[in-house]
């Protein structure tokens, strides 16, 4: 796992299980961790085998997007995104501190894979080609649930500078989900998935691996709720993604959740907004017109926000804060 770092933002102690574990492992695979806290997090953290930056910290970091992300938001994310960008990262993989690695977690990662690809097939439950469980992941338009289920056909070569690993026990599901089925749910194994042009499914922020050529694509949102940060996020990449010629990738569980205790009546109410909007998000996005090429992601994240503000979803302030992203990443490229 050469030039591989993980990044966590968590407001636990020192002493949280899985955080102890994560860095325990992380060390034997001699994989730099990252943490970003906020404003919760105790005063003085000090553990083996991870960089930890409280808020003090992250306000000397040399970034122009230090100073502009709120406090006590998720966001704060992406200052160890770009950490591990300025220490030279080639793959960023991101989880949270209740995800434990299993033991494929550690196995070296490729951004060419062999998958069944899902092409024009518009909303797309990934969660069902991996169990037969009536179970969908948090983002899903609620109104496609229904949807019968596109056939898979034979397995072909892809590209993917982005794949989504799922979570056994307690997978990343909405609070609709929580309240009414039951879990713990595990996945069955099964081949990849991967979803080309016109295909749509959320991916968060549990498990998820980014190559170099999709860094710019990690920015998580900040003028929207934490529970929709890294989904509308998924949105824009999974758009920006065809344009290059991209799929996004779906894989076995390499993490098993253990689920930090959560007001699941809170997450309702933060989901909410994703519960009206994701479907409208979905058809802006599949509607408006993008340059085609790598070179272009800078300029076709700019739009993507844009069409979000005007279709109400984000406040017009986050433009700020994405070109500030912006320039952090133009200036890491040119040092």
């Amino acid at each position: 796992m050469n030039n591989t770092f993980i990044v966590i933002t968590s407001i636990a102690d020192e002493h949280h299980p899985v955080l102890k574990k994560i860095a325990a492992r992380a060390i034997n695979h001699r994989v730099p961790l990252i943490i970003i806290g906020d404003k919760s997090s105790p005063k003085e953290f000090t553990l083996e085998g991870c960089d930890f930056y409280s808020l003090d910290a992250q306000a000397r970091l040399p970034f122009s997007l230090s100073d502009k992300l709120p406090v006590g938001h998720y966001s704060r994310k992406n200052l160890g995104y770009l950490l591990a960008i300025e220490r030279g990262a080639e793959i960023i993989i991101e989880t949270d501190d209740d995800n434990i690695p299993l033991a494929s977690f550690w196995d070296d990662r490729s951004i060419e894979a062999e998958a069944h690809l899902l092409e024009n097939t518009g909303w797309t439950n990934v969660y069902r080609y991996f169990t037969d469980i009536n179970i969908w992941p948090r983002g899903f338009a609620l109104e496609h649930l229904h949807a019968p289920m596109p056939e898979i056909g034979k397995i072909t070569s892809v590209k993917s500078p982005i794949q989504q690993g799922l979570a056994d026990e307690n997978p990343d599901v909405d609070a609709i989900y929580r309240l009414t089925m039951p879990l713990p749910v595990y996945f069955e194994m099964s081949q990849n998935i991967a979803l080309g042009i016109n295909t749509f499914c959320p991916f968060n922020s549990q498990n998820t691996t980014w190559f170099k050529e999709a860094f710019p694509l990690l920015y998580l949102p900040s003028y929207c709720s934490f529970r929709m940060t890294d989904i509308w996020r998924s949105f824009v990449a999974q758009r920006i993604a065809w344009t290059c010629g991209w799929t996004i990738l779906f894989h076995n569980c390499t993490v098993r959740q253990e689920r930090n205790i959560h007001n699941l009546m809170n997450d309702f109410k933060d989901e909410i907004s994703g519960y009206i909007t994701n479907d409208k998000i979905f058809n802006c996005l599949k509607n408006i017109t993008l340059k085609d090429g790598v070179n272009h992601i800078s300029n076709n994240m700019i739009r993507c926000y844009d069409e979000l503000i005007k279709i109400g979803v984000l406040d017009s302030s986050e433009i700020e804060l994405l070109k500030a992203w912006l320039d952090d990443l133009k200036t890491l490229e040119n040092r």
